[in-house]
């Protein structure tokens, strides 16, 4: 006889199934919810331009296993899975499997990036290959194809021409991680380009004028100053006084500033090589090693940094027989003899030079100056001789990275460069730093301005005119 005090059979007995059931299905559908919330938010908050690429993204992610085969971009599998020969009971030929390469899709405001996995007979170079038709399929401008690592395949595709956009630079005040690495901008597809400056002994810097070479040094004293291991000196060919030119603000974290005389450059000059030599004398004795950057740039050992801004002004040969013209010309030429002396002996002591100039011809900026300075940049520029006096007669062998083809007013801002990392080469977007904000940045460091002459000689604790170099301890 049933117990009427037994509980319930039927559908009361699976209770705690159907309500973990209901649970699950609730956590699923949460997942879906909150997924599909922050894809939204992101969506909504993101500008005009990121949502074009989200789009894209999409469209490449979900087009991918139909295009992949169509570029030849797959490969074909004969042999048999494990599971797929134990199924095969009828001993009849398995159909081959057709790999596609695994994707994944990241956006950004001016396109896609692409990582795949690479399988066997499909790599970086068949990739490369395929890059035009990438570029069409995914409606890009253009398409970059590298080795991101050992397997696996980058590309970067820029629905919008990165080069056409100005951007600005907002600088933080903090001091950089790196004392001697200058962030230059973004290169054609949109990627941050630096330069390592460690162990540089000069760069050269051409270009138009009003095409971007004062703001481009702009962002590298935005960058550095923060830094007490950094000092700064300059010589403005453009002007007579500081507040006349584009150093005003900066002048007061500089610890040496000239304009165009020639004789106060000179003095500048002259006063640089002798830090140069008294600092080539004692770098053992104070540092403990043969060059500075086995060590790196310190508050009482900075990295020097002369910024000769239309270095012409210093080194033009002056024509005529008057006196006045003979002395500009001697000064001219003892400059040049200055200037060499930083830049050929200067780099293991932690000196860097950085020139600029309209036209770096030999003229402007002597040869055997110039052709020292491993790094070279070139804004717009007018004619061929120019750009290869400015990148090297190797600018002929890459049209699309010449100056000259920057004139137009849409390229203000826009540099190309030889750069250390990669072959040939590329062209830049460097940044606007807004005026106001590089002031302040000058305004709160200008305390850390310090003549390294007089660190180094309160270090040796003498006066470093009144000694014979030669004869320091080493």
């Amino acid at each position: 006889m049933k117990d009427p005090n037994a509980p319930a059979e039927g559908i009361f007995g699976h209770v705690p199934f159907i309500v973990a059931l209901v649970l699950a299905v609730l956590a699923v559908l949460a997942v879906l919810v909150g997924w599909a919330v922050w894809w939204v938010v992101r969506y909504v908050r993101a500008d005009a331009m990121t949502r074009q690429s989200i789009w894209q993204a999409i469209r490449v992610r979900w087009g991918w296993k139909r295009l992949a085969p169509m570029l030849k971009l797959s490969a074909t599998d004969k042999t048999p899975t494990a599971l797929a020969a134990l199924a095969n009971i009828n001993g009849k030929p398995v159909k081959p499997r057709v790999l596609i390469p695994a994707l994944k899709v990241k956006h950004d405001a001016y396109g896609v990036i692409a990582r795949v996995q690479c399988l066997p007979g499909v790599g970086l170079h068949q990739f490369q290959k395929a890059g035009p038709h990438l570029a069409d399929a995914w409606r890009c401008t253009r398409v970059a194809v590298t080795q991101d690592k050992p397997g696996q395949v980058l590309i970067r595709g820029v629905r919008l021409d990165p080069l056409k956009f100005p951007t600005e630079h907002h600088p933080t005040g903090d001091a950089p991680e790196e004392t001697a690495r200058w962030d230059l901008g973004l290169d054609e597809y949109a990627q941050p380009v630096s330069v390592n400056l460690t162990q540089v002994p000069g760069v050269t810097v051409a270009g138009l004028p009003g095409f971007g070479k004062t703001s481009l040094i702009n962002r590298l004293l935005s960058d550095w100053a923060p830094s007490p291991a950094v000092q700064f000196a300059c010589a403005d060919g453009k002007v007579s006084a500081a507040y006349e030119g584009d150093y005003a603000d900066w002048v007061q974290r500089m610890f040496a500033f000239v304009g165009d005389d020639l004789e106060e450059a000179n003095k500048l000059f002259r006063h640089l090589v002798e830090l140069r030599r008294a600092r080539s004398a004692s770098v053992r004795q104070v540092l403990g090693v043969k060059s500075m950057w086995d060590v790196g740039p310190s508050e009482n050992w900075p990295l020097v940094v002369l910024i000769v801004d239309e270095a012409h002004t210093y080194f033009r040969d002056h024509k005529g027989s008057d006196q006045q013209t003979k002395k500009l010309a001697a000064l001219a030429a003892e400059n040049a003899r200055l200037v060499e002396d930083l830049v050929k002996k200067g780099r293991s002591v932690g000196l860097l030079v950085i020139l600029t100039t309209q036209k770096s011809t030999g003229d402007a900026i002597p040869t055997f100056i110039r052709d020292v300075c491993p790094v070279g940049l070139s804004f717009a520029q007018k004619t061929a001789e120019a750009a290869v006096a400015a990148l090297g007669d190797e600018i002929r062998e890459w049209p699309d990275a010449n100056p000259i083809n920057l004139q137009d007013p849409t390229y203000v801002g826009v540099a190309s460069m030889n750069h250390q990392s990669q072959p040939g080469f590329t062209r830049i977007r460097t940044p606007y730093v807004p005026d106001v904000e590089a002031a302040l940045v000058a305004e709160q460091t200008a305390n850390l301005t310090t003549d390294p002459y007089a660190l180094l000689e309160a270090f040796l604790g003498l006066r470093l005119a009144e000694v014979d170099l030669t004869k320091i301890d080493t």
